[in-house]
């Protein structure tokens, strides 16, 4: 009977829930460091005179975030012994986290590059292992029937601190020294912190990792024993495949139908950020009462037709109210169709080793996004924006054919 709680409480007690503003919080500790290691350090880089090249190379600080799979079987395995498995560690990524940033924010660019790489490396690799453990928390704590909800909290959280840290951060930067910018991102840490020290440890599972090559092999031995494994793996790279490829190539598209960069900043950026969260919050709600297969489909086809909808922007050419359209359901349905992704992802790991198993979902889960955008521009000069957004919302069909095979026991 406690599996089913979220349907027999009224709606507004669960999304009001202590778990869902813990669920936000920490996703907004998760978004806020991001963009600090990627535009505010390459504005503070080319302001004190580095040279791209240099620039360009500083993004290979971020591979922390794609390796993350690596360590997170320590994470399963080890326990500290204080504040329990999931917010101890959460305590020593966060703390560690915020000291780095400070640290990053001491460097000198121009003096020490290389010093200034080492200080982001360990922001990045803080940063990812903080991922792993709200991760993997949020899995634990939330019943199943709340994984949507949480996951759009935490994705909302997640772009507010992405837009705190981008957009405050340069901000700021404009008035204060980019030392004392990094200063105050370590200091919004402080909400994440509190929430680690005071939110409910989840319950340990019986069977977690004993060892080290248990907390390695076991997590890819139970996945791959699960009847469907490998359709799984192929919905994870197919669902929002269509989706990622068209997204590649919006900002040129815009571009070649005549909008201005001011209208593609006023309508993309402004009106889009707030379709995509109220996409989120809108798709956690319905997937309380949908659950998460019912969801994925009809997200799923919303998505489409929302990528449908930039073949017709190509063919009706300069209209701004079309833009607008266009971009505010494509958002908006984007948020949906993540909170559903998301929730899934976290739905199908085993809770003796979350950590491990999200990590690597989460990796392959960045596999279309870069691998898929890569010929997008070649497709687009090939076959014209109409075709080529066409193409883009066929492709979502094979992911939406194997929902109901990888949801079928659920």
């Amino acid at each position: 009977m406690a599996r089913n709680t979220a349907h027999t409480r009224p709606l507004w007690l669960v999304v009001c829930s202590p778990r869902m503003l813990v669920a936000f919080i920490m996703g907004f500790s998760c978004g806020l460091p991001l963009l600090l290691t990627l535009t505010v350090l390459q504005a503070w880089m080319r302001e004190a005179g580095v040279d791209l090249s240099t620039i360009g190379l500083m993004a290979l600080v971020g591979l922390p975030y794609t390796l993350k799979f690596l360590w997170a079987p320590m994470l399963d395995r080890f326990t500290l012994p204080f504040l329990g498995r999931r917010r101890g560690w959460l305590w020593v990524a966060q703390t560690s986290l915020a000291g780095s940033l400070i640290l990053l924010g001491f460097m000198s660019p121009g003096a020490c590059p290389a010093c200034l790489a080492g200080a982001a490396l360990l922001v990045t690799f803080f940063s990812a292992s903080q991922d792993i453990v709200v991760d993997a928390y949020r899995r634990e704590d939330l019943p199943d029937e709340e994984l949507g909800l949480g996951a759009s909290l935490y994705i909302n959280g997640y772009r507010c601190g992405m837009l705190l840290a981008s957009g405050g951060g340069l901000i700021l930067a404009d008035h204060l020294h980019f030392k004392w910018v990094y200063v105050i991102m370590a200091g919004c840490l402080i909400p994440g912190m509190l929430t680690t020290l005071f939110a409910p440890e989840p319950p340990v599972f019986s069977g977690t990792p004993k060892t080290v090559k248990d907390a390695v092999l076991a997590p890819l031995l139970e996945y791959f024993a699960r009847p469907g494994a490998l359709s799984i793996l192929a919905f994870i790279l197919l669902y929002k495949l269509g989706d990622s490829m068209a997204s590649a190539m919006t900002t040129p598209f815009y571009l070649d139908m005549g909008f201005s960069k001011t209208e593609i900043g006023a309508i993309v950026k402004l009106c889009g950020f707030w379709a995509v969260l109220g996409g989120g919050t809108l798709g956690g709600i319905l997937m309380v009462r949908l659950g998460i297969r019912r969801s994925l489909f009809f997200f799923g086809v919303l998505q489409a037709v929302s990528t449908a909808g930039f073949a017709l922007l190509a063919v009706c050419g300069h209209n701004l109210t079309l833009l607008a359209l266009v971009i505010g359901f494509e958002n908006l349905t984007g948020g949906m169709g993540t909170a559903a992704y998301v929730a899934f992802m976290a739905s199908i790991t085993d809770k003796r080793f979350t950590a491990t198993q999200y990590a690597l979902l989460s990796s392959l889960m960045g596999v279309p996004r870069v691998l898929a955008s890569a010929p997008t521009g070649y497709l687009a000069d090939t076959v014209g924006w109409p075709a080529f957004f066409t193409g883009c919302t066929l492709i979502a069909i094979p992911g939406l054919m194997l929902i109901r095979r990888v949801c079928g026991r659920q």
